[in-house]
């Protein structure tokens, strides 16, 4: 008999967790049901480790057979005949071909629309996977496929191509599909892509040709220290002039060759530093810490915090009109947050509902929620909550835009602001000795004029 194991809350509004036997998930559903526990969450336990990473599909044992079905014809019978070289080529590189984050959004946004026309589950994946173009995917939904066939949630398959699915966008379905409202976390899903997207291609559009010029500059930095500076060095110790080379250039060039002379110093320090950062980082204490900072850190702080802020109160919406109380919203709710100091937060909240005190407080008392935020959600608690979040998702989207407008406008000018730093020392350092070459004053000096 399969083992499932449980969270549920009691008739007294305590979350419990267990581990039970049954014959099916809908047996065990309505036995907890009869014994007035509510059921939040039931998953099967695997009879194998599901904490290894898999590099076999989780419900499909052959996926060769998925990729010669999806091939042509002559490919289907290969049976008859054995194939050639080339044919074996385009089965292995339908096998390996990228899923790219433009076929997920392709593939979120025909989800979506199959669902909002009352497709159930099975018949919208069967319909997208015949549609689907990019056999690595169609691998992947034909796994998912299985999986929901026998019962299973989307989110669980999901898990095992972490890979190809983005955190964020699993506990998307898994709100979706735990709070009934698949068709609106898919929307949200979506929105959350095409916003990935659009901001990661404004960024790169800022950071991209700036960097490009940060590292050029660096390199006829080097470059002229190495080449340029002694050559000029040469020529003034050679006619035996008086003129000397300004003291920073000669401090940089000797930096620069004592650096590499000597590179394992250098490269030494570096490591030990990457290190001690990596190592910090990964102990608890370590990655509140920079999570914490992920939120104060200048120019994007804001944003990264509003983000994830207005994911959890759209996340708690859904689960709110589907009749779950607060604590069961927080609790579904939190797995679209991969931030240690917003779970944190969260946690607290439900224990402040289990002893009677306001969930709101320890948003309030972490200095992240802005004054409006926090108000909006007071008054919604005395008057209609969903309908206050839906106004509050409204307002941090609106936020959200304010903030990005803002970022595209000062991001700009602290790039500049660095490359201009640097174009500085160019000249102090190699662009002076140059120009003195180029005026000959050394020459006076020279022959004694």
């Amino acid at each position: 008999m399969p083992t499932y194991s449980y969270k549920a809350v009691t008739s007294s509004g305590l979350v419990v967790k267990n581990k039970v036997e049954a014959a099916s998930k809908q047996i065990l559903i309505k036995s907890l049901k009869r014994n007035d526990i509510t059921p939040i969450e039931v998953q099967q336990i695997s009879y194998k480790s599901r904490n290894v990473k898999k590099k076999q599909k989780k419900n499909i044992s052959n996926i060769q057979e998925i990729m010669k079905n999806a091939n042509t014809t002559n490919i289907a019978n290969s049976n008859k005949r054995t194939m050639t070289t080339r044919e074996k080529i385009n089965i292995y590189l339908a096998q390996t071909e990228k899923i790219t984050p433009r076929d997920l959004v392709v593939f979120t946004q025909n989800f979506y629309l199959l669902k909002k026309a009352d497709f159930n589950n099975i018949h919208a994946l069967r319909t997208l996977i015949e549609g689907t173009e990019n056999l690595s995917l169609k691998g992947i939904l034909e796994d998912i496929l299985a999986g929901v066939e026998a019962g299973e949630n989307m989110y669980t398959t999901m898990e095992y191509y972490s890979d190809v699915f983005p955190y964020i966008y699993i506990n998307m379905i898994k709100v979706g599909e735990l709070s009934g409202s698949l068709t609106n976390s898919l929307q949200q899903a979506v929105e959350y892509l095409d916003d990935s997207t659009r901001l990661n291609k404004k960024i790169k559009s800022i950071l991209i040709p700036n960097i490009a010029t940060f590292l050029l500059l660096i390199v006829l930095l080097i470059v002229g220290s190495l080449v340029a500076i002694p050559t000029i060095q040469d020529i003034f110790d050679q006619l035996g002039t008086e003129e000397e080379l300004p003291a920073i250039t000669v401090w940089f060039s000797n930096f620069i060759r004592g650096s590499i002379d000597m590179w394992y110093i250098p490269l030494a320090i570096i490591a030990a530093i990457v290190a001690a950062i990596v190592a910090y980082v990964n102990t608890p204490r370590g990655k509140y810490n920079f999570h914490y900072f992920k939120y104060k850190m200048p120019i994007f702080g804001k944003l990264i915090f509003s983000i994830d802020f207005s994911r959890l109160m759209k996340a708690m919406l859904l689960n709110l009109r589907n009749g779950m109380r607060i604590q069961d919203a927080l609790e579904v709710s939190k797995s679209v947050v991969n931030n240690h100091v917003m779970l944190s937060i969260i946690e607290t909240s439900i224990n402040n509902i289990l002893v009677g005190s306001s969930w709101i407080e320890p948003f309030e008392k972490s200095g992240l929620c802005s004054f409006m935020s926090l108000e909006m959600l007071k008054v919604g608690m005395q008057t209609d909550l969903p309908e206050m979040m839906d106004k509050l998702v409204e307002y941090m989207e609106i936020d959200i835009d304010n903030t990005l407008t803002k970022i595209t406008k000062v991001l700009p000018q602290v790039m500049y602001a660095i490359v201009g730093v640097v174009l500085i020392f160019v000249v102090l350092v190699v662009l002076v000795p140059c120009i003195q070459v180029y005026m000959g004053n050394f020459l006076f000096s020279a022959y004694g004029v």
